[in-house]
């Protein structure tokens, strides 16, 4: 029976966009695609740990840090939500060699198509993989910029006409309202004034991903380890980090990194 100490599942895509995901556990990898069709049993032993210090915690801030990690860490300064507020550009990082390696770099802004159509920042080094942990079903570059806060300046300039959230429930229930994402780009590098678009890309390369489902629910209902420890029943699909169950259970691993549990199938 392994036992994870929960972080986001590793995921990947072959060329053709099927993405493929892997759990680690304290005994090894578990490939979560063979698990799709089968009763599966996950167990909350009650343990949690921070995910940057592992320190054990009562509660979990930030999708797996202590109190300490979530106002002191680097990996949780507010540009992480919000890119626009970064000042490591200014010299202005709570660590700056993190910065150097994070948000002084190469970083793209995005639209994707994922239960609906929106607006997003990621650093060069993380597509395909920004793009299946938000479940999208499309991806596609639009701007290429040097640092973290100009990327974070654009998207905000875009929030006016697109949205910067993923909506969740028309995601894992493949409620995709019918988008031209190549429009969509040509609409949004127009709202750009000279300045910004300056770092739009001419590429309009779209990445087309699939997801291991068997079958999509038509209503989903999100679980709670700190509601329910135990949740167990037939793997239905994954999505994004989402594991979908039948009759619409729906767990967002990610949700509960630094959680301790038992798997078993």
């Amino acid at each position: 029976m392994p036992i994870a100490e929960l972080r986001k599942m590793a995921a990947a895509a072959t060329s053709d966009g099927q993405v493929s995901y892997r759990l680690s556990t304290l005994d090894g990898e578990v490939n979560m695609n063979e698990l799709i069709g089968k009763a599966i049993r996950l167990r909350f032993t009650g343990t949690i740990r921070c995910i940057s210090c592992g320190s054990i915690t009562k509660k979990s801030f930030a999708q797996g840090y202590c109190y300490r990690c979530f106002i002191s860490s680097p990996e949780t300064e507010p540009c992480l939500l919000k890119p626009h507020l970064c000042q490591a550009h200014l010299g202005v990082a709570r660590d700056m060699a993190y910065a150097q390696e994070h948000c002084l770099i190469d970083h793209y802004v995005y639209l994707a198509r994922s239960g609906g159509l929106k607006v997003g920042v990621t650093r060069h080094t993380q597509i395909p993989t920004r793009w299946i942990d938000q479940g999208a079903c499309q991806g596609l570059i639009i701007a290429q910029t040097p640092n973290r806060y100009l990327a974070g300046v654009i998207e905000v300039e875009l929030m006016k006409h697109f949205s910067d959230k993923t909506n969740w429930r028309a995601m894992l229930t493949n409620s995709e309202p019918e988008i031209s994402l190549l429009d969509e780009r040509d609409r949004a590098i127009s709202a750009l004034n000279d300045e910004l678009a300056q770092y739009a890309v001419a590429d309009r390369a779209i990445l087309n991903l699939c997801y291991p489902v068997e079958a999509y629910p038509t209503k989903v209902a999100s679980l709670n380890f700190d509601k329910s420890p135990e949740v167990e029943g037939i793997l239905k699909g994954i999505r994004g980090q989402y594991l979908i169950f039948e009759e619409g259970a729906v767990l967002n691993l990610r949700t509960f990194s630094g959680y301790e549990v038992e798997l078993s199938w």
